[in-house]
């Protein structure tokens, strides 16, 4: 029964013991467990700035990001814009020099069939004339004594020219 019942002695001695107790963490312990916790309070205070500040910046460079991804897809079909209407302007152009070096071969070839006809033309005027001068050539030096000799002779002698 001593534990419940109370004895006014002990209850003095832990009363003092108890104010003295809580004078003491009054005096020391108190104050810097509050600045303790004013620190911890304003580091934490600072690391949510901090995240909300990082936060901020993440969302600047995701922006940032997706204008630059956009500018290269801008680019990206600017250049092959270009890249088509360069080989259309290519292939336009190979086919107008093709067109040019066509015509080109066709009047060479033109020029050529009509130098050649010319050509053939002189020689065919050229024989025409070497025949006409062995004709005359051998209707002179056969001495003929009559009219129907010398028209028998120029009918043989056609008849024996081939004209090829």
């Amino acid at each position: 029964m001593n534990l419940i019942s109370p004895n006014p002695g002990l209850f003095v001695w832990v009363l003092v013991a108890f104010l003295l107790l809580f004078f003491l963490l009054k005096k020391f312990a108190w104050p810097a467990i509050i600045d303790g916790l004013n620190e911890r309070e304003e580091s934490i205070k600072q690391a949510l700035l901090s995240a909300e500040k990082a936060r901020g910046e993440m969302q600047n460079m995701v922006s940032d990001n997706q204008r630059l991804l956009n500018e290269a897809k801008d680019e990206k079909n600017a250049i092959l814009n270009e890249a088509r209407n360069m080989k259309d302007s290519m292939i336009n152009e190979a086919k107008e020099k093709a067109k040019i070096e066509a015509n080109k071969i066709v009047e060479d070839a033109r020029l050529q069939i009509h130098n050649e006809k010319m050509a053939a033309l002189i020689d065919v005027k050229n024989q025409i004339g070497k025949l006409s001068l062995e004709v005359a050539e051998k209707v002179l030096r056969k001495q003929l004594s009559g009219a129907t000799d010398y028209t028998e002779y120029v009918s043989t002698l056609t008849k024996e020219i081939k004209l090829n």
